[in-house]
């Protein structure tokens, strides 16, 4: 198999940086530290046509795959904007996967091109506090009343809410009693965060402070039929085609963001010279190095891999669950080294290698926790009995 990357996709990385080195150190640690969305980002990424490159071309998108969207979301992390620069333009490249595949045309038409013009943004709401990854037993209902829906509940860890104009919701339709799987019965909506009706309230948090987390209180949230996505009670199966893309993005961010670290971490030690010598001729900084960039570059193939075969249409969910387990592992520790490696200084934020783990830790709790990917493994790849 070969894993290089072709022309195209040299291309596309080389374009990325391009727009990415507008952006640099100063700049994300300004959003660090004050917070607030990096809308300029952004907006430099919609103007070339970057938010679209997995959406179909009819709709203003590339029509490239989720390889190609993997190759441009690690740029961005690689460039230095790590999470924050990846989080601000994540939901576009994965999060619309159900309305392109169970969407109607007139629904494409109408959602597709604002997105990818970058003039709309949309967030994600699933994830709900009592809930967990429990995803089946989540609270929030939606009661049909004529020809539209009311919404309650809440959601929790909702990525861009403050700066969102739409969003895609799942709720249970029919109460979970009534249903014969618990999977049957929730319905996925794609509709206007309105403000009148949902509370977003921001979580203070350790990083990617540009980039909003949220919990929203939902109070009688009128969503048009129209709004549907696909049938009443088959929300469920159509969140999981946006699955594993995102297990695999997230993956390739969590490369990208680890290479970062590694490049900073081995100027530093090429630069930095104590008892006459640089410590990068010390094998004691030379081998934790040495082994992260190839634990990176390791997780990388399985990043491909799992792309490659979503792209193919080929089952890919042990793959997109082992890389996101091996990057987020590889990526922290990346970043881990890349502050023992600068000692004091990597405390420092101006060397930024503390940011980078911050950051990195997302890769390793969001969207599913190592557990749950290692349970899936066991019974997936091995054929063992489900634990869980």
């Amino acid at each position: 198999m070969d894993a290089s990357l072709t022309p195209e996709q040299r291309e596309i990385r080389e374009a990325i940086f391009k727009i990415c080195a507008r952006f640099g150190d100063e700049y994300w640690l300004k959003k660090d530290k004050e917070g607030g969305f990096p809308f300029d980002f952004h907006e430099a990424l919609a103007a070339d046509g970057w938010l679209g490159i997995a959406m179909p071309e009819e709709f203003g998108g590339s029509g490239l795959g989720v390889t190609e969207a993997a190759l441009m979301m690690q740029t961005i992390a690689e460039s230095g904007a790590g999470m924050q620069g990846a989080s601000a333009v994540h939901m576009n490249i994965f999060g619309l996967n159900p309305v392109v595949v169970f969407g109607t045309d007139e629904q494409k038409r109408r959602f597709l091109p604002p997105l990818i013009a970058g003039k709309e943004k949309s967030c994600f709401a699933v994830t709900e506090p009592n809930v967990g990854l429990d995803t089946t037993r989540l609270k929030t209902k939606a009661v049909r009343e004529g020809n539209r829906y009311r919404v309650d509940g809440r959601k929790i860890w909702i990525s861009t809410a403050q700066v969102a104009d739409k969003v895609l919701l799942l709720a249970r339709t029919t109460p979970l009693e009534e249903v014969k799987r618990p999977t049957e019965g929730l319905s996925l909506f794609y509709t206007t965060l309105d403000r009148t009706y949902i509370d977003a309230r921001e979580i203070d948090k350790m990083g990617r402070k540009a980039v909003d987390s949220n919990e929203l209180f939902i109070d009688g949230l009128p969503v048009p039929l129209e709004d549907r996505i696909g049938e009443e009670g088959q929300g469920f199966k159509y969140i999981l085609h946006g699955m594993n893309p995102e297990r695999i993005l997230i993956a390739a961010e969590a490369v990208g963001i680890g290479r970062v670290a590694i490049q900073r971490a081995s100027q530093y030690a090429k630069d930095r010279v104590v008892f006459g010598r640089p410590i990068g001729q010390n094998q004691g900084i030379q081998h934790p190095l040495a082994k992260a960039w190839m634990n990176l570059e390791a997780a990388n193939l399985m990043v491909f891999k799992a792309a490659a075969l979503y792209d193919r249409g080929e089952p890919c969910g042990i793959e997109a669950n082992a890389a996101k387990y091996l990057a987020g592992e590889a990526g922290f520790e990346a970043c881990e080294t890349a502050v023992m490696t600068h000692g004091g200084m990597g405390y420092a934020k101006e060397f930024h290698v503390e940011r980078f783990l911050r950051e990195v830790l997302i890769t390793r709790i969001a969207p599913v926790s190592r557990e749950l990917i290692l349970s899936h493994v066991a019974e997936k790849a091995l054929g063992l009995p489900k634990s869980y």
